[in-house]
């Protein structure tokens, strides 16, 4: 239910889906050293209702930021950014009374002209962008250099400009949620929700995780391997030249040609053990039936005979015949 909720928001650009506290802590505290010293910018969040605001305003000297910068959005009328920069009472501590509240000429969008200064100012951006701007988003992070750690759908990690990314060890998955998802606020009106908690409608979204350039170490540790390759056990694809792994944990650790494995990979992807190929819809036209998710063909007995879901195309760097 949650998840059909979450398709259906995007087909409307219904994007109000407002991240928990708790997933905002687990998630940035593993960045304390690479925040050290930055400007972080919050650019799709309420400042005065963010968690994202509230997590790293309280968290300020723990981190040891140079500044936070946070812009309100509004469809219609102008708003405002906030800035908090330290102590600036010298009263001791980080409160309300050392933030700047400054008005905006523009409505707070992300790609209005304001908030492009305020993005070629920060180091690092950190929020849930709106779910249905997602490629455009990104896109723009990438075209003005920056580091970033947003909120989005595990399924964007098929998009083209998204996968292309990941391939060139660009963008990477996080250290929390993947394949669990996470609860998210949502408006009062919302008829379709999973729980309520303090008066608030939750839903959750299976089909979320973190995404980032920010270095993760998960990334940087090999994937134990445990299985010798089997030509029974591993079908070939009728179209492609790659055996068929239809789980991770069943990569053959001998086997030096291409691999055709889950999406579900790339949370565990390390580029110094493994080489990303492609995704099977990219290299090769598949055999298409109605409804087909698929991108290749298994043979079995000599036939075609069932294609998987989309498959990534991979070789293990570290085994050669």
């Amino acid at each position: 239910m949650a998840k059909e909720a979450f398709v259906n928001a995007q087909r409307a650009k219904k994007d109000e889906f407002y991240t928990q506290i708790g997933d905002i802590e687990r998630e940035c505290s593993k960045y304390k050293a690479q925040f050290k010293d930055k400007i972080i910018f919050l650019n799709c969040d309420d400042p005065l209702e963010s968690n994202f605001w509230r997590h790293f305003a309280l968290n300020f000297t723990r981190y040891g930021l140079k500044k936070l910068v946070a812009t309100h959005f509004d469809r219609v009328k102008s708003t405002y950014k906030l800035e908090l920069t330290g102590d600036m009472n010298e009263d001791g501590s980080i409160n309300e009374s050392d933030i700047v509240k400054t008005p905006l000429k523009q409505n707070g969008d992300f790609r209005s002209a304001e908030c492009i200064e305020l993005l070629k100012q920060a180091d690092v951006v950190v929020t849930n962008p709106p779910f249905s701007l997602f490629r455009e988003y990104v896109a723009q992070l990438v075209e003005y250099n920056k580091k970033f750690l947003i909120i989005g759908n595990t399924n964007a990690l098929t998009y083209k400009e998204i996968f292309e990314l990941v391939k060139e060890d660009k963008l990477r998955t996080g250290y929390t949620n993947f394949n669990v998802g996470m609860y998210f606020y949502v408006p009062d009106d919302w008829e379709k929700y999973h729980k309520i908690e303090n008066g608030k409608k939750l839903v959750r979204v299976s089909t979320s995780c973190w995404f980032t350039n920010l270095e993760v170490v998960k990334h940087h540790e090999k994937l134990v391997l445990y299985k010798k390759y089997d030509p029974d056990e591993y079908p070939r694809y009728y179209n492609y030249d790659a055996i068929e792994v239809s789980k991770v944990s069943d990569i053959p650790m001998d086997y030096a040609g291409q691999m055709g494995v889950p999406i579900t990979f790339i949370d565990k992807y390390n580029p110094d053990q493994f080489e990303i190929i492609g995704k099977g819809v990219q290299l090769e036209k598949t055999i298409r039936f109605p409804g087909d998710k698929a991108t290749l063909w298994i043979e079995k007995d000599g036939r075609p005979w069932k294609a998987p879901f989309e498959r990534v195309i991979i070789k293990n760097k570290e085994f050669k015949t």
